[in-house]
């Protein structure tokens, strides 16, 4: 048996690297009209990607293109990015806060608190409060039973995010003790998921996946929607997941007037992977286009870190009509222990996956938005509502700022109808507070936060800057950017 021999390397020598060269962000508003450029060097560290671009998307802002690079352990990113109205970044507590939240190291991003004139944090993500992770086969009326049973027991739900994908479920619910307040007592945790475990065992096959978890806050906790992506891929929602055209096999060339090899045309809207190995550099090109969305760089992104894989080059793009927009991604890969994706089953898999991380945001069914005042046994209140009312979830968010509850609900009806006006304004008499329809022109493209926000803010100018090969283009950006990184103020 050949024993090979690794160097020890000290886990404080990324920490000294870091002190000795921290990150510089430079926030550009003069090189284009219609975006803000968001430039970063830095050395580098696994993960650290995923970091800077966690960072932008908590801030609701659209990155319609981005370039990295990150050879010979130093990176230089550029990202850009508006919000979600398409304007540039003006102000100036927002620019700050882009710059020291990227700056900020593992540890120190920890304690990292914003300066800056509003929430920052999704309404759905909590630090303070347990966390009681689920996934299992999506039935209608699991919430609403789950949340039930927590009422009874006495526990307030303070936030919730639940996803559906590929016939599974899953969902992240904080919870605190509606009596006192706080964390629930250590004695009655078993009690509680006992309970839990029940319920959603009681739909599921002898041997059929599920998990029930209720666990305490820990430092360094998990991004809510990075856990629920770990969530679905260990409960294999991936594995029903197949490219509509590319994957291992055949790749036709696509463009917005072209076609995919089963004929369809430009309105093909599904996910596209392709996955190449490249001989002369050692990477593994793996190329993704699907229907853009929010957070889609996030989700991918995401994926490839959890799988263990290194992003060294990458260029990504929005580009095509109003009508269908489409996001382009290509990235040079290795393993993080080098190599690149060798065999067919590991390119299959990784296919699978980045199909599904494409997929689970993606939005199906009538959007509801809900303010009301927040109380104990509210999201019981309100899925029981569209329980009785036929209403299956598909997609949920909900937190609360102050007293006030806010959240985002996605609904079906279970016999496969349209929601009809009627049911709507008996969901508004029975939960009171104010409930907006936010119409959902096609899925995947309807975006989180308010109505009047569009999925995309690429204009004609982005789409004609859009055109570009990894290559000669990516480097040639880098070193010109690269040599001009000083402190720009925004305009």
């Amino acid at each position: 048996m050949d024993i090979t021999y690794r160097p020890y390397i000290d886990p404080e020598f990324e920490v000294l690297i870091e002190r000795i060269h921290p990150p510089r962000v430079c926030v550009d508003n003069d090189t284009y009209p219609d975006c803000t450029l968001v430039k970063v060097d830095s050395a580098n560290k696994h993960g650290m990607l995923l970091e800077m671009v966690q960072v932008l998307t908590d801030l609701d802002l659209v990155i319609s293109k981005s370039y990295i690079s990150s050879d010979g352990g130093w990176l230089m990113d550029v990202f850009h990015v508006t919000d979600q109205q398409g304007n540039k970044l003006t102000d100036e507590s927002l620019i700050h806060y882009i710059q020291e939240g990227i700056c900020a190291n593992r540890q120190a991003s920890r304690e990292f608190k914003p300066i800056i004139g509003r929430e920052v944090r999704p309404r759905h993500v909590s630090t303070e409060h347990m966390a009681l992770e689920m996934t299992g086969v999506d039935r209608p009326g699991l919430l609403s039973e789950m949340s039930a049973v927590l009422a009874e027991l006495g526990c307030h739900v303070t936030a919730a995010v639940a996803w559906t994908h590929s016939s599974r479920a899953a969902c992240i619910l904080y919870v605190e003790d509606s009596a006192k307040g706080g964390l629930i007592d250590p004695c009655r945790v078993a009690q509680v998921q006992a309970q839990l475990e029940n319920v959603v065992e009681a739909h599921h096959y002898k041997d059929e996946r599920r998990s029930v978890r209720l666990a305490a806050p820990v430092p360094g906790q998990t991004h809510t929607e990075r856990r629920l992506h770990q969530l679905l891929a260990a409960d294999g929602d991936y594995e029903l997941c197949c490219s509509c055209c590319g994957g291992i096999g055949e790749w036709d060339d696509f463009n917005v007037l072209g076609r995919c090899h089963k004929g369809r045309k430009k309105g093909c809207d599904g996910t596209h992977v392709k996955i190449e190995n490249c001989k002369e550099t050692g990477y593994s090109i793996v190329t993704i286009r699907s229907r853009d969305r929010p957070k889609l760089l996030f989700d991918t992104v995401c994926t490839l870190t959890d799988l263990q894989y290194v992003v060294y080059h990458a260029a990504i793009s929005s580009r095509g009509s109003t009508a269908f927009q489409f996001f382009h991604q290509e990235y040079y890969v290795r393993h993080k222990e080098g190599g690149i994706l060798s065999s067919e089953g590991e390119k299959h898999r990784v296919t699978q996956c980045l199909i599904a991380a494409t997929e689970r945001r993606v939005s199906h069914g009538l959007r509801l938005d809900i303010c009301t005042r927040d109380r104990t046994g509210l999201l019981s209140d309100v899925t029981r509502v569209f329980r009785e009312s036929s209403l299956s979830i598909t997609r949920a968010e909900i937190g609360t700022r102050g007293k006030k509850a806010i959240g985002t609900f996605y609904v079906k009806d279970t016999s496969g109808q349209n929601v009809t006006p009627q049911t709507v304004e008996i969901i508004r008499r029975e939960i009171g507070g104010s409930i907006t329809v936010v119409e959902n022109k096609s899925s995947g493209t309807s975006p989180e936060g308010s109505p009047s926000r569009t999925s995309t803010s690429s204009s004609s100018t982005v789409e004609a800057r859009s055109s570009f090969s990894l290559g000669n283009l990516l480097w040639a950006q880098l070193e010109r950017l690269s040599s001009n990184f000083r402190p720009i103020k925004s305009g």
